[in-house]
């Protein structure tokens, strides 16, 4: 078990410390029997990576915007906190993984000539539409 107020460790170059994270609790809307109402078992974890000083460059131009992240899926407090870590955890380090580029490539020529024939065929559609013009 992982302690919720300890360091969240996100990849081997990442670790957010625990003074960056704050916590919110309310009440939940799931499953708590009696206790429902008296228990603020509901859990949002925030952090802000543009105010962290754990980041490189390059993670701070990675991740701009505030993360937010709620859990309420277990009946206390304490689940639902592990679970809003992980789940943290999970959403950074996927934020962090490099996009591939779309490679540009030009179109076949088989393609050109498809796109310009089917061109052509609509222009002498819209063609036979127009008035006949009266060379008076």
């Amino acid at each position: 078990m992982v302690d919720p107020t300890s360091d969240l460790w996100v990849s081997d170059d990442l670790t957010i410390p625990a003074s960056e994270l704050s916590w919110r609790f309310s009440r939940s809307s799931g499953p708590g029997g009696q206790s429902v109402n008296t228990s603020d078992s509901r859990v949002e974890l925030i952090w802000d990576p543009r105010s962290s000083h754990a980041l490189t460059a390059y993670q701070r131009h990675m991740l701009r915007t505030p993360f937010v992240v709620s859990a309420s899926e277990h009946r206390s407090q304490l689940q639902n906190r592990q679970a809003a870590r992980h789940r943290l955890a999970q959403r950074v380090a996927s934020a962090l993984v490099p996009r591939k580029r779309r490679r540009r490539t030009r179109p076949s020529g088989a393609s050109v000539t498809r796109r310009l024939d089917a061109k052509r065929k609509r222009s002498q559609i819209k063609a036979s539409r127009r008035r006949p013009r009266g060379d008076d």
